[in-house]
């Protein structure tokens, strides 16, 4: 049996062949815009790179990683993302699972209540940032000006990091609870109905449907939320930063790595740094990923 020639094959490609031509744009994008940062992020973590200095670039090894585990702003910047990973990532899915319930519900004129789930999920980050530091403001600010009317003593929310934090959390909550709302929502629309029916022929109430039914179908679209969520979260920049507290006690990880390597021009310490957020990316993504396998098997 003769070969067949290199111009047979080109001219009629084998499935596989067929395959790999058909997506080699797609992987030479991939590779473009994904593998070739991560690597020169990778290879900038290892160098000395200070452009504010004008020393020449060398290799320090693991210098910049070990000066990253040894500073305490970073510490920092990593509880206080952690602390808005766990706070607003539970609080937008117990928010955007209420309002993906009420908009699934039937009623006349869900239109309006379903366009209005995609408000906030399409306002940019940044003018929610600077619409709830306006809400929080200690003078003339919604939030104080409700707490006063209610005889409590308002709050100088900005110069407290911790008010700060719960002040972030808030607009962060408000500003995401519709992008899981809109996710749950379609994972609603996939329950039949006849599960539902059936259950009321049984007796079953409201709350037991819900927990039987609902809840349990609505998994896999939650755990797709929740990837998500988790990774905006932990990448949290535009919103901290539009609502800045004392001194840089409120600094998250992107804040933290936008100020070693824009502000101070330390490419090779804010890229150490990267590279934390980046295995943080990481590791989150596979723990939901190795459960959701875990739950198909």
């Amino acid at each position: 049996m003769s070969t067949r020639s290199l111009r047979d094959r080109m001219l009629d490609p084998s499935d596989r062949a067929l395959a790999l031509l058909l997506l080699s744009p797609a992987i030479v994008l991939i590779l473009a815009i994904v593998a070739w940062p991560v690597a020169k992020l990778l290879a900038n973590s290892v160098m000395d790179v200070r452009l504010s200095q004008g020393v020449p670039v060398r290799f320090v090894g693991l210098e910049n990683y070990a000066a990253a585990l040894a500073d305490g702003m970073f510490w920092r910047a990593v509880r206080n993302t952690m602390i808005i990973v766990v706070v607003t990532v539970p609080g937008a899915l117990v928010v955007g699972l209420a309002l993906a319930l009420l908009a699934n519900m039937p009623f006349r004129s869900r239109g309006p209540i379903r366009l209005a789930l995609l408000l906030p999920w399409a306002m940019p980050l940044a003018f929610v940032g600077l619409i709830f530091a306006w809400f929080f403001h200690s003078e003339y600010g919604i939030v104080n000006d409700v707490i006063r009317r209610l005889g409590y003593t308002p709050q100088i929310w900005f110069n407290s990091p911790a008010l700060t934090l719960a002040a972030i959390c808030i607009a962060t909550i408000w500003k995401t609870s519709s992008f899981m709302a809109l996710i749950l929502l379609a994972g609603l629309q996939t329950i039949p109905n006849s599960l539902y029916e059936a259950a009321e022929v049984d007796g079953a109430s409201k709350w037991t449907q819900f927990r039987e039914i609902t809840l349990p179908l609505l998994v896999p679209s939650m755990l797709v939320a929740l990837i998500f969520r988790t990774l905006t979260a932990i990448q949290s920049f535009d919103i901290p930063f539009s609502m800045p507290g004392p001194g840089e006690e409120t600094q998250t990880l992107a804040m933290y790595i936008q100020q070693q390597a824009v502000d101070y021009l330390d490419l090779g310490y804010g890229s150490a740094v990267a590279v934390f957020m980046f295995l943080l990316s990481m590791a989150t993504t596979w723990v939901y990923l190795r459960y959701i396998r875990g739950d198909e098997r």
